[in-house]
Protein backbone atom coordinates (compact mmCIF):
# COMPACT_ATOMS: atom_id res chain seq x y z
CA UNK A 1 0.00 0.00 0.00
CA UNK A 2 2.99 2.40 0.99
CA UNK A 3 4.46 1.96 -2.25
CA UNK A 4 1.24 2.79 -4.25
CA UNK A 5 1.03 5.70 -2.54
CA UNK A 6 4.36 6.65 -3.59
CA UNK A 7 3.25 6.48 -6.80
CA UNK A 8 0.04 8.48 -6.59
CA UNK A 9 0.50 10.98 -3.49
CA UNK A 10 3.61 13.03 -5.45
CA UNK A 11 1.27 13.20 -9.08
CA UNK A 12 -1.71 14.29 -6.85
CA UNK A 13 0.20 16.47 -4.26
CA UNK A 14 1.32 18.47 -7.03
CA UNK A 15 -1.89 18.49 -8.31
CA UNK A 16 -3.07 20.15 -4.59
CA UNK A 17 -0.34 22.80 -4.63
CA UNK A 18 -1.74 24.12 -7.71
CA UNK A 19 -4.93 24.23 -6.45
CA UNK A 20 -4.40 25.84 -2.87
CA UNK A 21 -1.93 28.43 -4.75
CA UNK A 22 -5.31 29.24 -7.25
CA UNK A 23 -7.42 29.03 -4.31
CA UNK A 24 -5.77 31.60 -2.08
CA UNK A 25 -4.99 34.24 -4.68
CA UNK A 26 -1.27 33.21 -5.02
CA UNK A 27 -1.76 32.94 -8.47
CA UNK A 28 -4.20 33.54 -11.07
CA UNK A 29 -6.33 31.87 -13.96
CA UNK A 30 -3.44 33.38 -16.55
CA UNK A 31 -0.65 30.84 -14.69
CA UNK A 32 -2.87 28.63 -15.24
CA UNK A 33 -3.26 28.93 -18.37
CA UNK A 34 0.58 29.71 -19.08
CA UNK A 35 1.12 26.32 -18.01
CA UNK A 36 -0.97 24.59 -19.97
CA UNK A 37 -0.17 26.09 -23.17
CA UNK A 38 3.57 25.50 -22.78
CA UNK A 39 3.13 21.99 -21.53
CA UNK A 40 1.11 21.12 -24.61
CA UNK A 41 2.72 23.17 -27.34
CA UNK A 42 6.26 22.47 -25.84
CA UNK A 43 6.97 20.25 -23.09
CA UNK A 44 4.89 16.99 -23.37
CA UNK A 45 6.18 17.16 -27.16
CA UNK A 46 9.59 17.25 -26.31
CA UNK A 47 8.90 14.09 -24.29
CA UNK A 48 7.60 12.64 -26.24
CA UNK A 49 9.86 13.01 -29.27
CA UNK A 50 12.91 12.23 -27.02
CA UNK A 51 11.13 9.25 -25.99
CA UNK A 52 10.25 7.76 -29.52
CA UNK A 53 14.14 8.68 -30.84
CA UNK A 54 15.62 6.80 -28.31
CA UNK A 55 12.99 3.87 -27.32
CA UNK A 56 13.32 0.29 -28.64
CA UNK A 57 9.81 0.04 -30.24
CA UNK A 58 8.81 -3.81 -30.96
CA UNK A 59 8.41 -4.96 -34.79
CA UNK A 60 5.52 -6.65 -33.67
CA UNK A 61 2.83 -4.95 -32.65
CA UNK A 62 0.74 -6.84 -29.81
CA UNK A 63 -2.98 -6.05 -31.52
CA UNK A 64 -4.52 -7.32 -28.49
CA UNK A 65 -3.30 -4.37 -26.61
CA UNK A 66 -5.19 -1.36 -28.83
CA UNK A 67 -8.38 -3.46 -29.37
CA UNK A 68 -7.95 -4.27 -25.20
CA UNK A 69 -7.87 -0.61 -25.26
CA UNK A 70 -10.31 1.23 -27.04
CA UNK A 71 -13.46 -1.81 -27.12
CA UNK A 72 -13.03 -0.04 -23.54
CA UNK A 73 -13.36 3.51 -24.79
CA UNK A 74 -15.74 1.90 -27.18
CA UNK A 75 -18.20 0.76 -24.07
CA UNK A 76 -18.03 3.94 -21.89
CA UNK A 77 -18.46 6.39 -24.95
CA UNK A 78 -21.93 4.81 -25.53
CA UNK A 79 -22.96 4.19 -22.31
CA UNK A 80 -22.43 8.36 -21.58
CA UNK A 81 -24.03 9.22 -24.62
CA UNK A 82 -27.11 7.21 -23.59
CA UNK A 83 -27.03 7.99 -20.20
CA UNK A 84 -26.81 11.51 -21.18
CA UNK A 85 -29.54 11.53 -23.03
CA UNK A 86 -32.29 9.00 -21.97
CA UNK A 87 -31.78 10.25 -18.45
CA UNK A 88 -30.55 13.87 -18.78
CA UNK A 89 -32.64 15.08 -21.68
CA UNK A 90 -29.39 15.79 -23.21
CA UNK A 91 -29.11 16.60 -26.59
CA UNK A 92 -26.90 17.64 -29.53
CA UNK A 93 -23.09 18.15 -29.20
CA UNK A 94 -23.44 18.05 -25.53
CA UNK A 95 -24.37 14.28 -25.69
CA UNK A 96 -20.93 13.85 -27.54
CA UNK A 97 -18.94 16.26 -25.17
CA UNK A 98 -20.59 13.66 -22.62
CA UNK A 99 -19.25 10.40 -24.74
CA UNK A 100 -15.96 12.06 -24.88
CA UNK A 101 -15.30 12.95 -21.21
CA UNK A 102 -16.01 9.37 -20.51
CA UNK A 103 -13.66 7.80 -22.93
CA UNK A 104 -10.94 10.23 -23.65
CA UNK A 105 -8.31 9.61 -20.52
CA UNK A 106 -6.06 12.75 -19.04
CA UNK A 107 -3.21 11.37 -20.25
CA UNK A 108 -0.99 14.19 -20.67
CA UNK A 109 -1.72 15.85 -17.55
CA UNK A 110 -1.83 12.56 -15.23
CA UNK A 111 -0.91 9.60 -17.22
CA UNK A 112 2.38 10.19 -18.17
CA UNK A 113 3.77 11.05 -14.76
CA UNK A 114 1.73 8.77 -13.25
CA UNK A 115 2.55 5.63 -15.49
CA UNK A 116 6.21 6.05 -15.88
CA UNK A 117 6.83 5.98 -12.19
CA UNK A 118 4.31 3.03 -11.48
CA UNK A 119 6.53 1.31 -15.10
CA UNK A 120 9.58 3.38 -15.94
CA UNK A 121 11.19 3.06 -19.24
CA UNK A 122 9.22 -0.64 -19.33
CA UNK A 123 6.48 1.12 -19.46
CA UNK A 124 7.27 4.58 -21.51
CA UNK A 125 7.08 2.92 -24.94
CA UNK A 126 3.53 1.33 -24.87
CA UNK A 127 2.81 4.26 -23.35
CA UNK A 128 3.58 6.45 -25.70
CA UNK A 129 2.32 4.25 -28.77
CA UNK A 130 -0.97 4.74 -27.04
CA UNK A 131 -0.46 8.19 -26.99
CA UNK A 132 -0.03 8.41 -30.31
CA UNK A 133 -2.94 6.75 -31.84
CA UNK A 134 -5.47 7.56 -28.35
CA UNK A 135 -5.96 11.50 -29.60
CA UNK A 136 -6.32 11.25 -33.33
CA UNK A 137 -9.08 8.61 -33.09
CA UNK A 138 -10.81 10.34 -29.79
CA UNK A 139 -10.31 13.85 -31.58
CA UNK A 140 -11.64 12.40 -34.72
CA UNK A 141 -14.43 10.33 -33.56
CA UNK A 142 -15.71 13.66 -31.59
CA UNK A 143 -15.40 15.57 -34.32
CA UNK A 144 -17.60 13.33 -36.54
CA UNK A 145 -20.29 12.77 -34.31
CA UNK A 146 -20.42 16.79 -33.58
CA UNK A 147 -20.67 18.08 -37.35
CA UNK A 148 -22.56 14.75 -38.43
CA UNK A 149 -22.62 14.51 -42.26
CA UNK A 150 -21.26 17.77 -41.93
CA UNK A 151 -17.71 16.89 -40.80
CA UNK A 152 -14.86 17.93 -43.56
CA UNK A 153 -12.20 15.12 -43.63
CA UNK A 154 -9.86 17.54 -44.72
CA UNK A 155 -10.73 19.72 -41.89
CA UNK A 156 -10.21 16.94 -39.42
CA UNK A 157 -6.64 16.05 -40.81
CA UNK A 158 -5.67 19.97 -40.76
CA UNK A 159 -6.72 20.44 -36.82
CA UNK A 160 -4.64 16.81 -36.27
CA UNK A 161 -1.63 17.69 -38.41
CA UNK A 162 -1.17 20.91 -36.18
CA UNK A 163 -1.68 19.74 -32.92
CA UNK A 164 1.64 19.90 -31.21
CA UNK A 165 1.78 16.11 -29.81
CA UNK A 166 0.94 14.71 -33.63
CA UNK A 167 3.47 17.25 -34.78
CA UNK A 168 6.10 15.29 -32.01
CA UNK A 169 4.70 12.15 -32.97
CA UNK A 170 5.61 12.51 -36.44
CA UNK A 171 9.16 14.08 -36.02
CA UNK A 172 10.13 11.42 -33.33
CA UNK A 173 9.27 8.85 -36.00
CA UNK A 174 10.81 10.31 -38.69
CA UNK A 175 14.28 11.08 -36.71
CA UNK A 176 14.64 7.52 -35.42
CA UNK A 177 16.93 6.40 -38.10
CA UNK A 178 19.06 9.22 -37.42
CA UNK A 179 19.33 8.79 -33.14
CA UNK A 180 22.88 8.05 -33.20
CA UNK A 181 23.76 11.15 -35.35
CA UNK A 182 21.73 13.74 -33.91
CA UNK A 183 23.84 16.50 -31.72
CA UNK A 184 24.12 16.40 -28.12
CA UNK A 185 23.32 20.29 -28.23
CA UNK A 186 19.86 19.50 -29.28
CA UNK A 187 19.26 16.91 -26.06
CA UNK A 188 20.97 19.56 -24.08
CA UNK A 189 18.04 21.98 -25.16
CA UNK A 190 15.38 19.17 -25.74
CA UNK A 191 15.84 17.46 -22.28
CA UNK A 192 15.16 20.30 -19.49
CA UNK A 193 12.11 20.98 -22.08
CA UNK A 194 11.21 17.37 -21.63
CA UNK A 195 11.53 17.00 -17.89
CA UNK A 196 9.42 19.96 -17.19
CA UNK A 197 6.71 18.71 -18.67
CA UNK A 198 5.24 16.46 -15.29
CA UNK A 199 5.25 19.47 -12.40
CA UNK A 200 4.26 22.04 -14.90
CA UNK A 201 0.88 20.10 -15.88
CA UNK A 202 -0.10 18.60 -12.79
CA UNK A 203 0.32 22.01 -11.11
CA UNK A 204 -1.46 23.45 -14.06
CA UNK A 205 -4.07 20.76 -13.68
CA UNK A 206 -4.72 22.17 -9.90
CA UNK A 207 -5.32 25.85 -11.60
CA UNK A 208 -7.73 24.28 -13.72
CA UNK A 209 -9.75 22.33 -11.33
CA UNK A 210 -10.03 25.37 -8.91
CA UNK A 211 -11.82 27.17 -11.86
CA UNK A 212 -14.11 24.52 -13.72
CA UNK A 213 -15.46 23.35 -10.21
CA UNK A 214 -18.94 21.39 -10.74
CA UNK A 215 -20.93 23.84 -12.81
CA UNK A 216 -23.15 21.18 -13.93
CA UNK A 217 -24.25 19.38 -10.30
CA UNK A 218 -22.94 16.31 -9.61
CA UNK A 219 -25.19 13.45 -10.90
CA UNK A 220 -24.24 13.11 -14.49
CA UNK A 221 -20.74 14.27 -13.83
CA UNK A 222 -20.78 11.01 -11.46
CA UNK A 223 -22.12 8.93 -13.82
CA UNK A 224 -19.64 10.16 -16.40
CA UNK A 225 -16.32 9.24 -13.28
CA UNK A 226 -17.98 6.47 -12.20
CA UNK A 227 -17.49 4.91 -16.12
CA UNK A 228 -14.07 6.50 -16.47
CA UNK A 229 -12.68 5.76 -13.82
CA UNK A 230 -13.91 2.15 -13.01
CA UNK A 231 -15.69 0.87 -16.00
CA UNK A 232 -13.14 1.73 -18.65
CA UNK A 233 -10.09 0.14 -16.57
CA UNK A 234 -12.46 -3.02 -16.13
CA UNK A 235 -13.10 -3.72 -19.39
CA UNK A 236 -9.56 -3.34 -20.48
CA UNK A 237 -7.61 -5.18 -17.71
CA UNK A 238 -10.52 -8.07 -18.24
CA UNK A 239 -9.55 -8.11 -21.92
CA UNK A 240 -5.83 -7.76 -21.62
CA UNK A 241 -5.28 -10.19 -18.93
CA UNK A 242 -7.97 -12.66 -19.58
CA UNK A 243 -8.27 -12.74 -23.89
CA UNK A 244 -5.32 -11.67 -25.14
CA UNK A 245 -1.61 -12.09 -24.38
CA UNK A 246 0.68 -9.05 -24.11
CA UNK A 247 3.82 -7.94 -21.68
CA UNK A 248 2.79 -7.48 -18.20
CA UNK A 249 3.50 -3.79 -18.66
CA UNK A 250 1.95 -3.18 -21.41
CA UNK A 251 -1.67 -5.02 -20.47
CA UNK A 252 -0.56 -2.16 -16.92
CA UNK A 253 -0.41 0.60 -19.06
CA UNK A 254 -3.29 -0.13 -20.67
CA UNK A 255 -5.35 -0.27 -17.62
CA UNK A 256 -3.64 2.69 -15.87
CA UNK A 257 -4.37 4.91 -18.96
CA UNK A 258 -7.52 4.14 -18.75
CA UNK A 259 -8.17 4.64 -15.05
CA UNK A 260 -6.83 7.97 -15.60
CA UNK A 261 -9.95 10.78 -15.36
CA UNK A 262 -11.23 12.47 -17.68
CA UNK A 263 -8.68 14.81 -20.05
CA UNK A 264 -8.95 18.62 -20.74
CA UNK A 265 -9.27 18.33 -24.22
CA UNK A 266 -13.48 17.43 -23.71
CA UNK A 267 -13.66 20.44 -21.74
CA UNK A 268 -11.91 22.55 -25.40
CA UNK A 269 -13.82 20.39 -27.36
CA UNK A 270 -16.91 21.87 -25.69
CA UNK A 271 -15.68 24.97 -25.42
CA UNK A 272 -14.84 24.87 -29.54
CA UNK A 273 -18.31 23.86 -30.19
CA UNK A 274 -20.34 26.26 -27.32
CA UNK A 275 -22.12 23.02 -26.07
CA UNK A 276 -21.97 20.90 -22.67
CA UNK A 277 -19.27 23.18 -21.27
CA UNK A 278 -20.37 22.70 -17.76
CA UNK A 279 -20.86 19.03 -18.28
CA UNK A 280 -17.16 18.78 -19.27
CA UNK A 281 -15.79 21.04 -16.83
CA UNK A 282 -17.77 19.08 -14.17
CA UNK A 283 -16.56 15.94 -15.50
CA UNK A 284 -12.97 16.79 -15.04
CA UNK A 285 -13.32 17.83 -12.23
CA UNK A 286 -15.28 15.24 -10.51
CA UNK A 287 -12.82 12.19 -11.81
CA UNK A 288 -9.63 14.08 -10.92
CA UNK A 289 -11.00 14.37 -7.68
CA UNK A 290 -11.86 10.86 -7.12
CA UNK A 291 -8.95 8.91 -9.43
CA UNK A 292 -6.70 9.40 -5.89
CA UNK A 293 -8.96 6.45 -4.65
CA UNK A 294 -9.65 4.63 -7.60
CA UNK A 295 -5.85 4.52 -9.06
CA UNK A 296 -4.86 2.89 -5.89
CA UNK A 297 -6.91 -0.29 -6.43
CA UNK A 298 -6.04 -0.37 -9.96
CA UNK A 299 -2.39 -0.38 -8.74
CA UNK A 300 -3.31 -2.95 -6.02
CA UNK A 301 -4.93 -5.12 -8.34
CA UNK A 302 -1.86 -5.37 -11.10
CA UNK A 303 0.27 -5.76 -7.92
CA UNK A 304 2.43 -2.38 -8.65
CA UNK A 305 4.11 -0.48 -5.77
Amino acid sequence: MLGSLGIVLPVFGLIGVGYLARRTGLVTDRAGEGLSEFVFALAVPCLIFRTLVRAEIPEVQPWGYWISYFAGVAVVWGLAMWASRALFAVRGTAGVVAGFAAGQANTVLVGIPMILKAYGDEGAVPLFLLIAVHLPVTMTLATVLAEGRQASPLAILRRLATHPIIVAILAGSACRPLAGHLPELLWQVLDPIGNAAVPCSLVGMGIALRRYGLKAGWKLPAIIAALKLVLHPLVVFGLATLVFEMPRAWAGVAVLFAACPSGINAYLFAERYGEGVAVASSAVALSTALALATILVWLRVLGVG
